[in-house]
């Protein structure tokens, strides 16, 4: 039987719900939810509309900082464990990892830090590219067959990102994100959507400025990542740019 699972940065949850979310959730009918930058603690939010849908098993990771980051795992399939952040003081108070761990793989809804916003961020989110590297191949020794899910804040080549000259000095674009994503994936991951879809203009990400999103200016920077061993049960990996409750589209995976 195959598990549908969508992963969305909301940009805000409480702003995507009143943009019509619940109502999107329900036409979509995902067996699993992988959400990212909640910006709300979990009492801040309406999940009874979640679990009316079916999504009854909640795993919840806010930011210490209000209105900020978050992640979180809703689904409908009971896990048999759930684990909160990756036991990294300096990570986990910003609210960037949840795991569930389901009958034949684990599963994974992190948001990445961006570097936009100044040099010290960009300073923080390469050392977190290295220390979550590393706490990925931890975690890959107990649990094989690992999906990851969630905003890498990364484009890992030209073909993900509409302008990929005039953004190389970009944050998000830059040649030492890029060679840590060519690594990361070289560990033993698959990007199930370039893994099925050579094609290009296909982002998951447009500025709210000039327009960006009508003309689809894009970048890709929302992954579905499945380790190697789960290559022969990958069944679909689409993007889906025609949700708007968001700066971010959804994208969903279909497992065996």
């Amino acid at each position: 039987m195959a598990v549908k699972i969508i992963s969305y940065n909301v940009n805000g949850i409480r702003a995507a719900m009143n943009k019509g979310l619940i109502e999107w959730l329900k036409a979509t009918d995902a067996d699993i939810l992988c959400l990212q930058e909640l910006k709300a603690m979990q009492e801040q939010v309406d999940l009874e509309a979640f679990r009316c849908l079916g999504y009854r098993h909640i795993a919840w990771h806010s930011a210490e900082k209000k209105g900020y980051s978050g992640v979180a795992i809703l689904s409908r399939i009971e896990p048999e464990n759930v684990t909160i952040g990756c036991d990294m003081p300096v990570y986990d108070c910003e609210g960037r990892v949840v795991v569930a761990d389901f009958d034949g793989f684990s599963l994974m809804s992190v948001y990445m830090p961006s570097g936009s916003s100044g040099d010290l961020r960009q300073e923080f989110k390469m050392k977190w590219l290295s220390d979550f590297e590393n706490y990925i191949a931890e975690l890959k020794q107990e649990k094989t067959d690992l999906v990851i899910c969630g905003d890498f804040n990364i484009c890992h080549q030209a073909i993900d990102i509409h302008n990929p000259v005039s953004n190389k000095n970009s944050s998000g674009f830059l040649p030492e994100e890029r060679d840590w994503m060519s690594a990361f994936i070289d560990s033993g991951f698959i990007d199930t959507f370039r893994h099925l879809n050579p094609n290009p203009h296909h982002y998951t990400w447009w500025s709210y400025r000039a327009g960006a999103r009508k003309k689809n200016l894009g970048w890709r920077i929302d992954y579905h990542m499945i380790s190697e061993s789960m290559q022969n049960r990958l069944k679909r990996s689409v993007i889906l740019p025609d949700a708007v409750h968001s700066d971010h589209c959804p994208i969903l995976l279909e497992i065996e």
